[in-house]
């Protein structure tokens, strides 16, 4: 016997004063697309987010209509518009069709499916398309002429922004504070040569209880030995070209290569000058925790196309432990002596027509333009590592 034809489920059912929600109360019924959000799929349960948004969308329409349409995004940070959010996307493409299966949108809270002031470049196409929003904060529709919905947009939408801002001052200030305080790993790829590793029970109780586990950086033995190699090199005076070169000729795999789970956005396989000199330029290596090393700026303007840009903060920003939080492999005196060494030739800069534009047949490589400056020291030099591939 299923529940929903238990005898328990159709006493409920029947029983005086219990109103199906959905249930119209005259008049047509309209039929609606439901939105939901979720940020991420890692710290949240889909079913339990769904669950709650839905059923204050549902509460929302009781008695005008039933939701025909689920658009749930997942995994999408709120800033971005709905023209980048796979979903919503599916759902203004569906506005357009001539027999779209709903009438209306609903969704269960304004701040899980917009941003600032994104409903307000929304609202334009749903008129266009006589496709009206509910809203709980607004206890129905939206009805755009009205200036007291106006205002409550305006209302909304500040404050939409206010949590944003928020929550991103006190989670950056609590990073710092770790990072400064106690030389907390931060999370993110732990950097090529390094694992992670358990480093006891999280600080908070009720997250320690639940199992969770703080981490820290461990050299994999592996690949520690060939950053240990490069950072050696480099000292000695060799080009980061030469050091790429040298990798690649003895087959050491690249970082994407060596750990394509957590790097399926790298389609490198060959080592680089720019995967050298990152390298050769964290200071992570040195055993001190960094952080804030770059930033991400985000346009608070979010009627606008998202386009968060990467940049690099000056030192002052950084965020350095005060000792050790995990194994060096290279000391601070030779990283910072390392930073110094330039041994690019002083000459006017060339141009190559062909560069990037000619690949070699065997190996798939594309070539890249060195610099030379080869010589009988040089053409010493340029021995491979004395590692396994």
């Amino acid at each position: 016997m299923t529940t929903s034809s238990s005898p328990l489920t159709a006493w409920v059912a029947n029983r005086k004063g219990a109103a199906d929600p959905l249930k119209t109360v005259g008049g047509p019924t309209l039929r609606f697309a439901f939105y939901a959000r979720m940020s991420t799929a890692e710290f949240q349960d889909r079913a339990s987010s769904r669950s709650w948004q839905l059923e204050a969308a549902t509460e929302l329409i009781g008695g005008h209509g039933r939701v025909v349409a689920e658009y749930i995004d997942v995994g999408h940070t709120r800033r971005r518009p709905w023209s980048r959010r796979p979903r919503a996307t599916a759902l203004l493409e569906a506005l357009a069709a001539p027999d779209r299966p709903f009438d209306a949108i609903v969704v269960g809270e304004y701040e899980r499916a917009f941003a600032g002031r994104q409903l307000q470049a929304l609202l334009p196409i749903l008129d266009a398309r006589g496709v009206a929003l509910w809203l709980p904060e607004l206890d129905g529709p939206i009805h755009s002429a009205d200036p007291v919905h106006a205002a409550a947009l305006l209302h909304l939408a500040a404050r939409s922004k206010q949590e944003i801002q928020r929550a991103r001052f006190r989670v950056l200030a609590a990073m710092r504070a770790q990072v400064l305080q106690q030389g907390r790993y931060q999370g993110g790829r732990p950097p090529y040569g390094y694992l992670l590793a358990d480093a006891g029970p999280h600080p908070n109780g009720r997250h320690a209880q639940w199992g969770r586990q703080l981490h820290r950086l461990e050299p994999d033995p592996a690949t520690a030995i060939n950053v240990i190699w490069m950072f050696a090199q480099r000292l000695a005076g060799r080009s980061i070209a030469s050091i790429a070169r040298n990798l690649n000729d003895a087959r050491i795999p690249s970082p994407s290569n060596a750990d394509p789970d957590r790097n399926p956005h790298r389609a490198t396989q060959y080592w680089t000058t720019h995967t050298v000199a990152s390298i050769l330029a964290n200071p992570r290596y040195t055993g001190r925790q960094v952080w804030n090393r770059q930033g991400t700026d985000h346009p608070l303007d979010e009627a606008a196309d998202e386009t968060a840009a990467r940049r690099w903060n000056p030192g002052a920003d950084w965020s350095l432990s005060p000792g050790l939080a995990h194994p060096g492999l290279v000391s601070e005196e030779d990283f910072v002596t390392a930073q110094a060494i330039d041994t690019r030739p002083r000459r006017a800069t060339r141009t190559y027509a062909l560069s990037g534009l000619v690949r070699c047949r065997p190996c798939g490589r594309t070539m890249q333009p060195t610099g030379s400056t080869a010589g009988p020291a040089t053409a010493a030099a340029t021995a491979g590592p004395a590692l396994s591939p």
